[in-house]
């Protein structure tokens, strides 16, 4: 019995990605489809490494990290796969917490800018 394959038309709904975004991590060579003739199909392994790219994505990870890490699988295995996504994860939430901060404090100033400038409104106390 063969594995589910999908389209490309059914990987692009299936991961709401647009046509572009799949054949742009072919060419990166992120993705590497079974092709008949002009078809290209998708099996689980295909569908596997999307969901992590998506995954990986989601997390603020750049292409090429995403590229080198499943590249380690393919080259050197799982052990050492889930080391470097140790140290990548570990790397990534530094910066993750930087940018909340950063945010917090953003939103922290637009709150007192905007309360000024209600008080400033209500106050009648402005020219023109």
């Amino acid at each position: 019995m063969s594995e589910k394959r999908l389209n490309f038309k059914e990987m692009c709904a299936r991961f709401e990605v647009t046509p572009r975004t799949l054949r742009y991590y072919e060419y990166i060579e992120l993705l590497s489809p079974e092709k008949e003739g002009r078809n290209r199909f998708y099996g689980p392994r295909e569908i596997a490494r999307m969901t992590l790219i998506l995954r990986g994505r989601r997390f603020g990870f750049s292409l090429e990290e995403i590229r080198q890490w499943l590249e380690i699988y393919e080259t050197q295995g799982t052990k050492p796969q889930l080391e470097n996504w140790i140290e990548m994860s570990d790397r990534q939430l530094l910066e993750l917490a930087r940018q909340r901060e950063e945010l917090d404090q953003a939103i922290e100033d637009l709150h007192a800018l905007r309360n000024e400038a209600a008080t400033l409104l209500e106050s009648g106390d402005f020219k023109r």
